[in-house]
């Protein structure tokens, strides 16, 4: 049955990218097919995840060519795990996607281009969770790439193509090195297939393989955003709609995170790198919080908490441990959740508000709690307050770097604990400014300046008009003339303040289909706390497959089952 199911979770998306295309004149059609598609991709993806954790790899031969020559497809617990997870945030936004849509009547961005491309996105991703060599996991990076192009500058607007260009210009070059490296790897190897590397490059010289293992690292720290080669990402993804945001904080940057687990695991266990992975992994951590203490934009600090916490999946994937690598497996399967949610919250938060610029927002609780609570809950997590699965995360990454006992090690469980600290500072100062401060004492330009006026001293009194000084009669006019300004001026002011607070009082009413997703996404979140016992342990048995090998080789040597033959 799995080798029916396994690439489904390509074939379905790409097949209804084709017929979004098809029927691009007839809007609703649209969205039912795209819905229609990414419920079958999630339903396929849980099934995968179920005969993974039962029956263990399996290893499918598209179009039955043999394993050196042909595409293997391979699902184990670690990608069963992200299709589920990716299917899942990728149905919430694109239904929360086209209740926006509605709710617009028009949108700025053509609906005929934006379900074939999301579609198209989601292919690429699900292709490169399942690629069992290099070169198709090069392939499914170019799938969601180009589609990411499209969406990231949907609109047409100066500031997202500008943000576009530094994204496309940063992804082509990631790719490059990625394809290079893989160029190099084929001719030091003759295979690109990851199953045959795992035991031909350990026969490489020591400097080859250390040459190959820093090129494709390089490739995918900067697509999961691994500081110092983060910097493209917070001036990229908050110019985008709402949902093409959550989707890329929320995916892009995690199909980065696995290409490392899978690659520094299966291909190079040695760890010759563990090292300037622990720093990198303390440095991404620390430097993107600090980040994002220093913003006032709601969207720009969910972005740096996004590369800071990126730090935390590094470092379980840097200690190379089982214990390492299930609690870096658990947060990425926590964080593809939490941060989807926040962005889609930071969207409803710009539609309500007309901002996320906190100087320009105010009494949020108040007038909207609802909205209120979709952020707080998901927030506490993010910080990792207990009992959330943030807390459970990072907790065991915390626990399994004690248990390493080196000084690297220690080090990052300071980091860990301080970025945490400044995690909770960050979302709390968008509670207590966004949120919960009284409108009426929202700083902004228009407050700013009615202030000014009211400051704005009033002209002296007027020279009697009987007290014969020379020149009386001039001053008298010049006067006059002058508290016509004043007066002027202060009522310029007083319409400044109407206006304003007519502004915080009038808050858009947020679309029903949009908050309803948006609270089932809370509810994920909320969910994972719930079955972390099982979660924790399925991630576990992953990592302890990741550590072995041995199972997901011998999946792919065991005369994979041709895709074209069912079982």
């Amino acid at each position: 049955m799995s080798s029916v199911l396994t690439p489904l979770p390509v074939l379905l998306p790409l097949l209804g990218a084709a017929g979004t295309l098809l029927v691009g004149r007839h809007p609703r059609t649209q969205r039912t097919v795209s819905i229609l598609v990414l419920t079958a991709v999630l339903g396929v993806s849980l099934a995968l995840l179920l005969l993974a954790d039962s029956e263990g790899p399996t290893a499918v031969a598209v179009g039955g060519w043999p394993v050196p020559l042909g595409i293997v497809l391979v699902v184990d617990r670690l990608s069963a795990l992200m299709l589920v997870v990716a299917s899942t945030v990728a149905l919430g936004v694109l239904v929360f996607a086209v209740g926006q849509g509605s709710a617009d009547g028009s949108e700025a961005t053509p609906l005929s281009i934006f379900h074939p491309t999301f579609l198209v996105l989601i292919a690429g991703v699900s292709n490169a969770f399942l690629a069992g060599d290099l070169f198709n996991l090069y392939v499914g990076f170019e799938i969601l790439l180009m589609a990411s192009y499209v969406l990231l500058t949907l609109g047409g607007s100066a500031p997202r193509v500008r943000a576009g260009i530094t994204y496309v210009v940063v992804s082509l070059l990631s790719s490059l090195i990625f394809l290079a490296a893989i160029g190099l790897i084929y001719a030091a190897t003759g295979t690109v297939t990851m199953a045959q590397l795992a035991g031909r490059l350990a026969e490489l010289p020591e400097g080859t393989q250390v040459l190959l293992q820093s090129m494709l690292l390089i490739a995918f720290c900067i697509k999961a955003a691994v500081f110092p080669l983060s910097a493209w990402l917070p001036d990229s993804y908050p110019t985008a709609p709402a949902p093409v945001t959550a989707v890329f904080a929320g995916l892009l940057t995690k199909v980065g995170v696995y290409a490392i687990i899978r690659t520094q695991t299966l291909l190079f266990p040695a760890g010759a790198l563990d090292d300037v992975l622990m720093w990198a992994a303390l440095a991404t951590m620390v430097i993107g919080i600090l980040g994002a203490v220093a913003q006032t934009d709601i969207r720009r600090i969910l972005s740096f908490t996004l590369v800071s916490h990126i730090g935390y999946m590094l470092f379980g994937i840097a200690l190379g441990t089982a214990g390492g690598l299930a609690g870096a497996i658990f947060y990425v399967a926590h964080h593809i959740a939490i941060q989807t949610t926040l962005f889609l919250v930071a969207g409803l938060v710009e539609r309500t508000g007309g901002s996320t610029a906190m100087d320009r927002l105010g009494g949020l609780a108040q007038r909207s709690p609802f909205l209120a609570v979709l952020f707080f809950v998901p927030a506490m997590n993010l910080a990792g307050i207990p009992p959330l699965s943030g807390f459970i995360g990072k907790l065991g990454l915390l626990q399994a770097g004690v248990a390493e006992g080196s000084g690297q090690a220690l080090a990052l469980v300071a980091g860990g604990v301080v970025t945490s600290l400044l995690t909770l500072l960050a979302v709390a100062r968008v509670w207590t400014r966004a949120f919960w401060r009284p409108a009426t004492q929202e700083p902004s330009a228009d407050t700013a300046a009615a202030a000014a006026i009211d400051a704005a001293p009033a002209p002296r009194e007027p020279v009697p008009v009987g007290d014969g000084g020379a020149g009386a009669g001039e001053r008298q006019t010049a006067w006059l003339a002058a508290w016509r300004r004043h007066e002027d001026v202060a009522t310029a002011g007083t319409a400044v303040r109407a206006t304003r607070a007519g502004a915080v009082r009038a808050l858009r009413p947020l679309p029903g289909v949009m908050v309803g997703v948006t609270a089932v996404m809370v509810a994920v979140t909320v969910s994972l706390t719930v079955v972390a016992g099982p979660l924790y342990g399925l991630t576990q048995r992953a990592a302890e497959d990741l550590v072995e090998r041995t199972p997901y080789v011998e999946s792919v040597f065991t005369d994979p089952v041709p895709a074209e033959d069912g079982e």
